[in-house]
């Protein structure tokens, strides 16, 4: 019996894929334009079948993360004002397998809280409109919408001059809970932490 691919593997063959699609030498030659003819007449034949050669090649990997219960889950570490997490995440070219849905859940709550430490004191706002606004929340918000949601996950934007820590609390398959794809089984929302004054820019 052969050994199934770790998370490694499947991470690096997706590479891999992703660059022999992007320089041409994969091609899917069935795929066809959307048939929107205010689209389609910005997409060259070419890039579809570039885009789409790949996408299928994710679409068997995902089928074989599934098949073998092979995890999509990689390890993170952040440091902000001196304090670390290491937290898991999902690839973002990879699914959460129901294992790592259950890793996400039960790590959801000391990601939300190591948040909630180094944020105290800067201005918290909420990405609406798919991200190209933001509304300024309080604590108890960020609260209320934690008690909503299944995970989480971090980023950060630092410079000399600008610190933007961003909470991301979401529900079902992470790749799908991204602009809203999977709605409403999959979701999520993005919690911008920025110091006084300041806006977030991510």
């Amino acid at each position: 019996m052969t050994k199934a691919y770790t998370t490694q593997e499947l991470i690096e063959i997706l590479a891999a894929e992703r660059q022999a699609c992007l320089q041409g030498q994969r091609l899917n030659l069935a795929a066809q334009p959307s048939g929107n003819i205010a689209i389609d007449k910005y997409l060259k034949p070419e890039g579809l079948q570039k885009f789409t050669a790949y996408q299928d090649f994710k679409a068997a990997v995902h089928r074989y993360q599934i098949e073998h219960g092979v995890s999509g889950i990689v390890w993170r570490q952040m440091t902000v004002k001196g304090k670390t997490i290491a937290y898991p995440e999902v690839d973002a070219h990879l699914i959460a397998v129901p294992e790592d849905l259950e890793i996400l859940k039960e790590h959801r709550s000391a990601i939300a809280e190591f948040w909630q430490e180094v944020t105290a004191g800067m201005d918290i706002y909420l990405s609406i409109n798919h991200g190209k606004g933001y509304r300024q929340i309080t604590p108890v918000d960020v609260e209320r919408i934690m008690h909503r949601t299944q995970w989480a996950t971090l980023w950060k934007s630092e410079n000399i001059n600008f610190l933007e820590i961003i909470l991301q609390l979401g529900w079902g398959q992470p790749q799908e809970a991204a602009y809203k794809r999977g709605w409403p089984d999959s979701g999520s929302e993005y919690i911008h932490a920025v110091n006084p004054g300041n806006r977030p820019i991510c």
